[in-house]
């Protein structure tokens, strides 16, 4: 959420950030003049108290001497009778303003790229040169099938589209990628410029919809989410809302920070703005897994860090040889909740282009605010707010697809990369099952 103060004061960047972002429909102007309306009634309210105030010295010196203070008393109580109804219009046109001011998305830092969609995104890195094959390679999904290890069709008999069910080494990889990547990012501290390790941290999956408005996820994206009214529990499209909102009203000391966290989740999500895409393969699924990171930290290294955390999860893709690239998205393509994300896409042969793997974002002081997550500075003052960040580290179920696409061979099997081989007992490939004689 944004700063109402920020916005009042630098108007015109904020109305020309909603612009760049294509975010034409927010009431913006209305938003100002309902906040204009709040600040004077503060001030009637704020001059009523004073009011209020005097009258009681008065009232209390005339009973000192002994007078009639009947008719400052009469006073006072119609004083106190409108004090009491401003506070009841103050308290609505605050929840109003709030709720307005949560469906703003956040201002992008000036580093990101001005564009109205993906077209504008600029790519700053790119690692590894893609494969050429003798042959024309396979989908994943085809792949998948073939080896027996990924089916879609049972999943559809158990939970309808967009689920699937991996068996035997499938199940195997999911759980070795988890394993691998945990290890990995537990083991980042060795030689990172923050110098702070990576808190392991286990989740829940259903969180209370207030963490959900913590980390921007609503009241915007509510229908892409799977709610159990009953319950008033959701649950989580990521494991940022959990992880972020752990010290959710909360002061940390400078000292501890940057706080970083890694937890595996299953996530789930309704994509019910993605319909018509990626309805084959993993890419696009209602539940996966993913490993996430999430850091707390300090506003004048939070782009420092945004670069650090990036690259622990580019690490990942360099470790299995998957081919990937980095970019940059401009601000028409830009989450809401996000000032700076960079994509991760890693390479897939059989379509030919570059895929989202993982997506890096510098929220700066945005969920913080919502979730009233803030830091003791060393050198005293008032407590600040911490800027959040977070990035998957990375996607499990597109992970196995570009593995499956990135290293099939001409007779079916696959190649493992070399350090899954470890948690997969020592296998090496891949192999279709052998042919009932």
């Amino acid at each position: 959420m944004l700063d109402i103060r920020r916005i009042l004061s630098d108007t015109d960047v904020f109305r020309k950030a909603l612009m760049d972002r294509n975010q034409k429909n927010i009431p913006f102007e209305a938003i100002l003049n309902d906040e204009r309306a709040l600040s004077a009634l503060r001030k009637n309210w704020e001059g009523l108290r004073e009011k209020r105030n005097r009258l009681a010295e008065d009232i209390g010196k005339k009973k000192r001497l002994g007078e009639d203070s009947s008719s400052l008393m009469e006073e006072s109580r119609l004083v106190n009778a409108e004090i009491s109804r401003i506070e009841q219009d103050l308290s609505k046109m605050e929840a109003g303003v709030r709720e307005q001011l949560l469906l703003i998305p956040n201002i992008p830092h000036p580093s990101v790229p001005v564009g109205p969609d993906e077209h504008s995104n600029k790519e700053v890195h790119r690692s590894g040169v893609p494969r050429t094959f003798s042959f024309e390679p396979l989908p994943h999904w085809d792949i998948g099938t073939r080896l027996g290890i990924l089916d879609f069709d049972r999943a559809a008999v158990l939970s309808g589209s967009r689920f699937s069910v991996l068996s035997g080494d499938g199940a195997r990889l999911e759980r070795a990628l988890v394993a691998f990547m945990m290890d990995e990012h537990a083991g980042f501290q060795k030689k990172r410029r923050s110098g702070k390790p990576y808190t392991e941290v286990s989740i829940p999956f259903l969180v209370r919809p207030e963490m959900m408005e913590g980390t921007g996820q609503f009241p915007k994206f509510r229908e892409e989410s799977f709610l159990i009214p009953d319950d008033n529990l959701v649950l989580i499209p990521t494991a940022e809302v959990p992880v972020t909102n752990l010290n959710r009203d909360s002061i940390l000391d400078e000292a501890d920070l940057p706080v970083k966290y890694v937890a595996s989740s299953t996530c789930f999500r309704r994509e019910a703005g993605a319909a018509g895409k990626d309805t084959r393969g993993l890419i696009r699924q209602h539940q996966f897994l993913k490993v996430e990171l999430v850091w707390l930290t300090r506003p004048e290294s939070s782009y420092e860090d945004l670069e650090e955390l990036t690259g622990d999860a580019e690490a990942v893709l360099e470790k299995l040889g998957l081919p990937y690239r980095r970019i940059v998205l401009c601000t028409g393509d830009l989450g809401f909740s996000s000032a700076k994300t960079y994509d991760l896409e890693v390479w897939m042969p059989s379509q030919g282009v570059y895929r989202e793997i993982s997506s890096c974002s510098n929220f700066e002081d945005f969920q913080a605010r919502r979730a009233a997550i803030r830091y003791r500075p060393k050198e005293g003052g008032k407590p600040r707010l911490v800027h959040t960040m977070n990035g998957s580290g990375v996607a499990v179920g597109r992970t196995i697809a570009a593995i499956l696409e990135n290293f099939q061979e001409e007779d079916g099997s696959v190649l493992l990369p070399e350090p899954l081989r470890a948690y997969m007992g020592g296998q090496e490939r891949l192999s279709p099952p052998k042919k009932q004689r």
